[in-house]
């Protein structure tokens, strides 16, 4: 029986996402279309925005459906001249100056908000950001439905988010704007969202996404994220344990209440992730779009630590259904696996090395 762990990279569908997909296949209308079947089509889209916005935290801000985070992200940012760290997904370095110094602990200083892009949470190491009032945007998408916020708190001036992280389909997502923001359209031809984003709108992603937002916003009011918590410091604490020179990036700070990631200096991480695949267990070796490339991390560098520490990094990153067995169960196949590269190498327990300075 495979054991996902692997919840930053995606999620599975929940039950509700799948029945609001049933019913949104039964919607025959062009929201654009004037006539009986596409108003109904354009009703049920805007109840369905109605629903993101009021998961976010987002009422009376424009809500823009997008395909997901790249999209929003490159609408916002691209020919903007933003500052960024180089800890943020590539979707957002990408478009942006990566120069913010970052801490030891994976936290960012910002010097001009309104010239900045700074991410809510890390999917690599969960490490969370306190954000500065008047920034210019935020990649929300890792930290939605895991912990609380309110998009209209934050004081930022647009966001970014995408379903697939919280239960919803992939290629659906959206970039939520402080009412009265201005954004050029990327995609043009036609007047739909607001006149930001032209093109048929995805329905069936749309009512998905807000039946998977809503889901997300009563998990974490019942506190089964503290839950998730708990579970993951019971993880960390069996894998320092088994390996006591391991390393969990980001320790220090605040992180999301589901994410790990442990540094084993000298084990590669690709060579963890096939080893742990194999004995049934699905995790990362960092952010799923740069899996399969073989460097170091480059938030874990920027971060202090070496090439080695960093390109031994996992991620695990467990899912609320996760129970304790399942925990306990792949800190035994880790442990199988490490003490055969332990005996292989001549590694021998010693005190957990953290990162390296800036000047070494």
């Amino acid at each position: 029986m495979r054991t996902y762990l692997d919840w930053n990279a995606t999620t599975p569908l929940r039950p509700e996402v799948k029945a609001a997909i049933v019913e949104a296949l039964e919607i025959s209308g062009n929201p654009s279309s004037v006539h009986t079947e596409g108003r109904a089509a354009k009703m049920a889209m805007e109840r369905a925005r109605e629903r993101v916005s009021v998961a976010l935290g987002a009422e009376g801000a424009d809500v823009v459906f997008t395909s997901g985070t790249t999209e929003a992200a490159a609408m916002v940012l691209a020919g903007r001249g933003i500052r960024c760290a180089e800890v943020e997904h590539s979707a957002i370095k990408v478009w942006c100056d990566a120069t913010l110094p970052v801490d030891a602990d994976g936290i960012v200083t910002v010097d001009d908000p309104a010239r900045s892009s700074l991410q809510l949470a890390n999917s690599e190491t969960g490490v969370m950001q306190d954000l500065p009032q008047g920034l210019a945007s935020s990649d929300l998408t890792q930290a939605f439905g895991k912990v609380p916020f309110a998009f209209n708190w934050l004081g930022v001036t647009a966001g970014f988010v995408s379903a697939h992280k919280l239960g919803g389909p992939k290629g659906i997502g959206a970039l939520i704007l402080r009412k009265g923001t201005d954004v050029p359209a990327l995609l043009r031809g036609g007047g739909q969202e607001q006149g930001r984003r032209a093109g048929t709108e995805n329905l069936i992603g749309i009512l998905a996404f807000a039946a998977a937002a809503e889901a997300a916003q009563r998990d974490l009011e019942s506190g089964l994220w503290d839950r998730v918590a708990a579970r993951r410091d019971l993880l960390e604490a069996r894998l320092c344990d088994i390996a006591p020179e391991a390393v969990i990036a980001g320790k220090g700070a605040r992180r999301l209440p589901n994410t790990t990631c442990l540094l084993t200096s000298g084990w590669k991480g690709e060579t963890q992730v096939m080893q742990m695949d194999l004995a049934g267990f699905a995790i990362s070796a960092g952010s799923a779009c740069s899996s399969g490339k073989v460097r170091a991390s480059g938030t874990l560098q920027a971060m202090g630590f070496d090439d080695q520490h960093a390109q031994s990094a996992i991620r695990i990153s467990i899912s609320p259904a996760l129970g304790d067995d399942q925990i306990n169960r792949f800190a035994d196949a880790w442990e199988k696996s490490y003490s055969r590269w332990r005996d292989r190498h001549g590694v021998t327990g010693m005190a957990g090395q953290g990162p390296a300075t800036k000047e070494g």
